[in-house]
C-alpha cells in the first residue's frame, strides 16, 4: 500500500502542491539558471526553485550532500511526514531504500570538470568529490532518517529507474523481506544531459507538448519523488491513509538501440505488467505515458498502447508537460501523481496542446485537468538502451467484515 508521497519538482513541493499545480496545469518551464547555456540557442528547462533544503534536512551537513541527494533527503522527510510516519517507527523494523537515477550526482561530476579543464585535478574541491557517487542518493536516506536496518540500492536504470525501484520494493514488502520501502527516483539538473540532449537535437525551444503535432522535443528538469509502501497489514493497524494499491509492475530490456523506443518490446512490457498485476486491459482507466514530447517516442508509445489497449484506449497523459523529463525521477513522479489522481479523483492534462498529432491517435486530456472515478492507472517509463518498466496502481477497497 502507498501511504505516504514526498515531492520537490518545478511546480510545487510535497504532495498537497503537487497536487494542486497537476490539477492546475502548471509550468515548470523557465530559462535555465543553473549553469552556463550561452552559446546554445534556446535554453529553457524545469528547474526547482522553490526547494530549502534547510527546512527538511536536520541531521546531515547540508553541504555534504549533492543536488540530487538533497532531492531525494528531502523528499523522503516528506513522504515520511505525509504518511504520518516517524523515523523511530522505521528503525524499529526492516527496511528498504530503493531509489532510481539517470545521472546520479553529474551535477556535482560537471563542477569537477569544469575545475579540471580551469587549474588542473588538483584544484578539485575534495568536498564535491565525495558527493559524487550515486549510491548516496540511498545510503544519505538512511543516514538522515537514523535507519540501520534497511538495505539502500540506488538503480541506474536512466528514465524509468523510479518505476523500477518501486518494483524492488513492492517484491520486497509483498514477500515480507522488509516491513516497509522508502523508494522512487531523484536527478538534478546538469550540463552534461542537457548538451547531450540538445546534439541529439531533442531539446525543445520553449515548453514541450507531448503528442502534439507541433511537438519539437523535450525540456530538462529535475526533482525527486519518494513513495511510502507497506503492507495493508501495517497500513491497518496504524490507521494509516491509503492513496492506492500497488497491483504489480513489469519489466523488460531489449537493447534494440541506443535511444531509439521499440514498440513491440513496450506493449510486450505493459502486458507483463498488466498480468502481473491481474488486470485486464479494458480494466485501466488512464495511462500516464512516458510521453516524451519527442517525434520517436510518442508515436511509438501510442502505438504500442494501441496494439495492447485497441482503437478506445484508456485517456494518456504525459506529466512532462508540466515537469519536463525529470529522468530518474520521472516515473516516480508519475506513480505518485497517479496515486494522487485516484486517491482525488481527477486526471492531470497534458498542457501546451494544440492539435494531437493524427499518428498518436490517444485522448491526451488536452489543457485542463477532468474530473474522474479511477479505479486502476498505468503509470510507464521508457529509457534509453530498451530499459522499460510501468507499474499498475489501483484503489484500494475495503473488504466487507
Amino acid at each position: 500500500m502507498l501511504t505516504g508521497f514526498g515531492v520537490v519538482s518545478s511546480i510545487g513541493i510535497g504532495a498537497a502542491e503537487f497536487t494542486e499545480s497537476l490539477k492546475a496545469g502548471r509550468s515548470g518551464a523557465k530559462p535555465i539558471s543553473l549553469f552556463d547555456v550561452e552559446g546554445f540557442a534556446h535554453s529553457n528547462g524545469c528547474e526547482v526553485s522553490s526547494f530549502d533544503p534547510e527546512q527538511w534536512i536536520t541531521r546531515t551537513p547540508i553541504q555534504s550532500l549533492g543536488r540530487a541527494s538533497r532531492f531525494g533527503v528531502g523528499a523522503a522527510r516528506m513522504a515520511l511526514e505525509d504518511a504520518g510516519l516517524e523515523p523511530e517507527w522505521l528503525a524499529a523494523r526492516r527496511g528498504l531504500i530503493s531509489m532510481g537515477t539517470t545521472d546520479g550526482e553529474s551535477y556535482e561530476l560537471d563542477q569537477l570538470v569544469a575545475a579540471e579543464i580551469a587549474h588542473g585535478p588538483e584544484r578539485m574541491d575534495p568536498q564535491v568529490v565525495r558527493r559524487v557517487s550515486p549510491i548516496r542518493l540511498s545510503t544519505t536516506i538512511a543516514q538522515e532518517l537514523g535507519l540501520t536496518d534497511v538495505e539502500a540500492q540506488t538503480i541506474a536504470t536512466a528514465c524509468s529507474a523510479g518505476n523500477y525501484a518501486i518494483g524492488y520494493g513492492f517484491d520486497a514488502v509483498s514477500s515480507g523481506e522488509v516491513e516497509f520501502a522508502l523508494c522512487g527516483g531523484a536527478d538534478a539538473m546538469c550540463r552534461k544531459t542537457f548538451t547531450g540532449f540538445y546534439r541529439l537535437g531533442t531539446i525543445a525551444p520553449e515548453c514541450c507538448q507531448p503528442f502534439d503535432v507541433n511537438r519539437k522535443g523535450i525540456l530538462t528538469g529535475e526533482g525527486a519523488g519518494v513513495l511510502v509502501l507497506e503492507s495493508l497489514e501495517s497500513a491497518l493497524a496504524r490507521g494509516a491513509r491509503i492513496y492506492a494499491e500497488v497491483l504489480g509492475y513489469g519489466l523488460n530490456c531489449d537493447a534494440y538501440h541506443q535511444v531509439a523506443p521499440n514498440g513491440s518490446s513496450v506493449a510486450t512490457c505493459m502486458g507483463i505488467a498488466l498480468r502481473n498485476a491481474g488486470v485486464k486491459p479494458e480494466e485501466v482507466d488512464l495511462i500516464s505515458a512516458h510521453g516524451t514530447g519527442t517525434k520517436a517516442n510518442d508515436i511509438t508509445e501510442a502505438r504500442a498502447i494501441r496494439e495492447v489497449f485497441g482503437d478506445t484506449p484508456p485517456r494518456t497523459i504525459s506529466l512532462k508537460s508540466m515537469l519536463g523529463h525529470t529522468m530518474g525521477a520521472a516515473s516516480a513522479l508519475g506513480a505518485i501523481a497517479s496515486g494522487l489522481a485516484l486517491a482525488h479523483g481527477f486526471i492531470p492534462p497534458t498542457i501546451n496542446h494544440t492539435e494531437t498529432d493524427p499518428e498518436c491517435e490517444i485522448d491526451c486530456v488536452p489543457n485542463r485537468a477532468v474530473e474522474a472515478n479511477l479505479r486502476v492507472v498505468q503509470n510507464n517509463g521508457l529509457a534509453f538502451g530498451g530499459n522499460n518498466a510501468i507499474v499498475i496502481l489501483g484503489t484500494y477497497e475495503e473488504t466487507p467484515a
